[in-house]
């Protein structure tokens, strides 16, 4: 996957702590990890953004072996739980970890850098399928058994077209803002290994200096966001800061408001930087869609066109072809990056590709004139409030243009729309806002003041976490519903 003796001279990563790897060292690492493991298996990695989180995960790929990424911080129950699953032979945990549950029960077979190979003592031999790479959480995944199968073919080739269309070479130093085992993060990590760039690594946040001390010192040249985080940029003044080196800003994992990608384009075009609007699913190992930077003030508001290697197509409801534009239709991709399928429990390791390189992308979309696509919603993110259909995701971004600096959510059933909320201070003005705005009757909606709203490592909303709130005050009938859907 990875010609690390191409690279042999240059700088692969380097951390906030002052380690540095060559991409010898992570050959030399390669090797050893080989030494131990001496066949393919399956081996459940808890990421970090470190060295050895990354150390690990590059020998896993090139040696075949099959890594099933979550983050370190998962609980331990659920921990146990997806070990249970998935028996694998081996877990590649931070060395601090080694006292904890369920670690401590398990033998130490070797350590490179700040992580450690523990032999599990399942002896569970798994039948894999001879493309399978790697198994990644969705975004919204906490603890599930269900992954994404991505292949090598799938990786590879998504990781080509980031480095194509983004113009990444050897002279790059991308700075980790996304956990490695969020798919966006991971792409990141994938695309700069491909091209022998210098990834630097920490697992501060935006919000502490430290970050932006390490960012300054070393000469960092992009990053990745998803919405919160430009959100959070936005706030600390992200386009007054004095960043020289800093040439891209690359934004997925969700639709970014119209009114922060207007400021973060100008901001770009104005400073000689790139600022990059992408489009991607973990189905489609990342990326599907780029806006490319010299369009990005033009068509703003837009994830742009397919990536290279990749085709965009709409159908309606019927399963048709979309041929108008500004016409809203379900979004299908089909590219040799689209994944094998998913995966529930050990037994689904060997099954094939289920998917022939076409993904329903399940996002409603439309295209303009000159071939650009536009994401509308979520074909599940929608409710009907007194017959009308509300796209809860245009709700969502209404609310933060109309109130600047705000967190919210949106969720509920038919005919009650509930705002979730932090600032009880703006519970009234919000209900009132949406009144307005869709000209439905204010007791559609419900404003719920909550003390933070629930999001993954990735920033990402957990609207599953919000249904907690209102399940009980649904009316209890669901067989009357199911009859007005037949």
């Amino acid at each position: 996957m990875w010609d690390l003796k191409r690279y042999d001279k240059y700088m692969a990563i380097i951390d906030d702590k002052g380690v540095q790897v060559p991409y010898r060292d992570l050959e030399a690492v390669q090797q050893r990890i080989a030494d131990k493991i001496k066949q393919r298996t399956l081996v459940v990695s808890l990421c970090r953004n470190s060295v050895g989180s990354v150390a690990g995960y590059a020998a896993f790929l090139n040696l075949k072996i099959v890594p099933v990424l979550l983050n370190a911080n998962l609980d331990n129950v659920l921990m146990e739980n997806l070990l249970s699953v998935y028996q694998p032979a081996y877990i590649w945990a931070p060395s601090d970890m080694a006292l904890k549950v369920p670690l401590s029960a398990m033998e130490v077979v070797c350590s490179e850098y700040d992580y450690s190979l523990f032999e599990t003592k399942y002896g569970k031999e798994h039948s894999l399928y001879s493309e399978l790479g790697l198994l990644l959480t969705t975004s919204g995944s906490t603890g599930s058994p269900k992954f994404v199968r991505q292949s090598y073919a799938n990786i590879l080739s998504n990781a080509q077209s980031i480095v194509s269309y983004l113009k990444i070479d050897e002279t790059e130093r991308p700075i980790t803002t996304l956990p490695m085992n969020y798919t966006y993060g991971l792409s990141i990590i994938n695309s700069h290994l491909l091209a022998g760039a210098t990834i630097l690594v920490t697992d501060k946040s935006l919000m502490q200096k430290e970050f932006w001390e390490f960012f300054k010192d070393q000469k960092a040249t992009s990053f990745g966001g998803v919405p919160y985080t430009y959100e959070i940029l936005d706030r600390l003044h992200f386009t007054e800061m004095d960043l020289p080196y800093c040439r891209t800003m690359t934004q997925a994992g969700g639709k970014l408001t119209k009114e922060l990608h207007a400021k973060f384009a100008k901001y770009a075009a104005e400073n000689g930087k790139q600022f990059v609007v992408m489009y991607g699913q973990c189905e489609a190992t990342a990326r599907m869609g780029y806006l490319p930077a010299n369009m990005a003030v033009e068509k703003c508001g837009s994830m742009g066109i397919a990536i290279p290697g990749g085709k965009f197509r709409l159908i309606d409801e019927d399963g048709l072809q979309i041929k108008e534009v500004n016409t809203t239709g379900e979004l299908v991709y089909e590219g040799a990056n689209v994944t094998l399928g998913y995966a529930e429990c050990g037994e689904d390791l060997a099954l094939g590709d289920e998917r022939n390189g076409i993904l329903h992308t399940g996002d409603l979309a439309l295209f303009d004139d000159d071939g650009y696509y536009y994401i509308v919603g979520r074909k599940k993110r929608f409710l009907k409030i007194y017959g009308n259909r509300v796209n809860l995701d245009e709700m969502d971004r209404l609310i933060k243009s109309a109130f600047d600096g705000i967190d919210c959510a949106t969720a509920g059933v038919d005919d009650r729309l509930y705002v979730f909320i932090t600032m009880e201070s703006l519970a009234g003005d919000i209900k009132k806002y949406m009144s307005g705005k869709t000209g439905l009757n204010p007791a559609a909606f419900e404003i719920v003041v909550i003390e933070e709203i629930p999001k993954n490592d990735a920033g990402k909303v957990l609207y599953k976490d919000l249904e907690k709130y209102y399940a009980a005050a649904v009316p209890d009938d669901t067989d009357n519903r199911k009859r007005k859907a037949e």
